[in-house]
């Protein structure tokens, strides 16, 4: 004899082993067939800079792991603003991804932006870090920080430093240099970080804060001259260059990092293919090696772990920005 509830409760069993089939395939098949087509890698700063040169190897070498071609766009403007709202726009299937540097969390303290960068996007995983470096050009009568700080104060005003955007990493960095140094300079912001060394080369402007890979090659050929690197400590690319911190500007520390997202809403088995596979990438000794030649240090971190790390920063460089009064102009 049967309860009566049995037919029922099976029933409702039945209902639900349907519905889980129904569902956990679907999740499966998105890791199993994604990528289907090539996919974007918006990187929203110009050719030649740091952010466009770590941005292509990661996607060149992710291309071979996912089968399909990564292929990097760069949109520039407004300090990385542009591109990015690009991307927060995009269908989040996995096939746009944006590749950011730090400034990304830099942006949100300096003004009103078309997308929210906490809601908009979900971090996929953490790529390199470095330290940016002061250059000049070697016509400027400085050969160590002490000197160039004199210098400046001396001609209050009168020299020009550029930066790949208003609210780019340069940006911000430079700003926090002239507030802790308590120098005064002229800023002026171009669409990318090439364009910002092409004018440093062409001697229109005096010097800059960048990130090595951008300045790696003009700084062993004597094209530009390297005062100083901006983190608590020295890099490994540069031994002999002090940090700022060691040549005149005690407390400075600011680094830079690449890392790489995608819209939100993005299935969470993309993600962790993603995720997966810039590990890998990471991993390798030649990933390794090639960041190496441009002054970037390969560190993964992942993508939960990414998620706290970019908050932490945004509320860092907030403080920064208050206590600076640092404007965009």
């Amino acid at each position: 004899m049967h309860d009566s509830t049995t037919i029922p409760r099976r029933r409702a069993i039945l209902v639900a082993a349907f519905m889980l089939a129904a569902v956990l395939p679907a999740s499966v098949r998105a890791a199993e067939t994604y990528p289907v087509r090539p996919i974007r890698v918006i990187i929203p700063f110009g050719a030649g800079g740091g952010a466009d040169l770590v941005g292509r190897l990661i996607a060149s070498h992710l291309s071979d792991r996912l089968g399909k071609q990564l292929v990097p766009d760069n949109r520039t403007g407004a300090g990385g603003v542009i591109g990015t709202d690009i991307a927060s726009k995009a269908t989040p299937d996995g096939h746009t991804l944006l590749f950011v540097p730090a400034s990304f969390t830099m942006q949100p303290s300096l003004q009103k932006l078309p997308y929210d960068p906490v809601k908009a996007f979900t971090p996929i995983a953490r790529v390199g870090k470095g330290s940016f470096v002061l250059v000049v050009t070697p016509s400027l009568p400085a050969q160590t920080m002490k000197e160039f700080i004199a210098h400046v104060k001396q001609n209050p005003g009168k020299l020009f430093f550029g930066t790949a955007g208003a609210g780019s990493s340069a940006h911000l960095f430079i700003e926090l240099f002239k507030l802790m140094a308590d120098v005064d300079f002229n800023v002026v912001h171009f669409k990318g970080g090439g364009q910002q060394v092409a004018d440093l080369l062409g001697a229109h402007s005096h010097g800059t804060m960048i990130s090595l890979p951008a300045v790696r090659a003009h700084i062993a050929s004597g094209k530009l001259k390297a005062l100083a690197t901006t983190a608590s400590e020295r890099t490994v690319f540069l031994p002999d260059v002090p940090t700022l911190a060691e040549a005149g500007v005690p407390g400075y520390n600011a680094i830079v990092w690449w890392g790489m997202l995608t819209p939100t809403g993005t299935p969470d088995a993309v993600i962790r293919r993603l995720d997966s596979e810039i590990k890998n990438v990471l991993a390798l000794d030649t990933v390794k090696k090639l960041l190496g030649n441009q002054g970037v240090e390969a560190h993964y971190q992942g993508s939960a772990d990414f998620k706290v790390y970019i908050a932490s920063e945004m509320r860092s460089w907030a403080r920064v920005v208050e206590k600076g009064n640092i404007k965009l102009r």
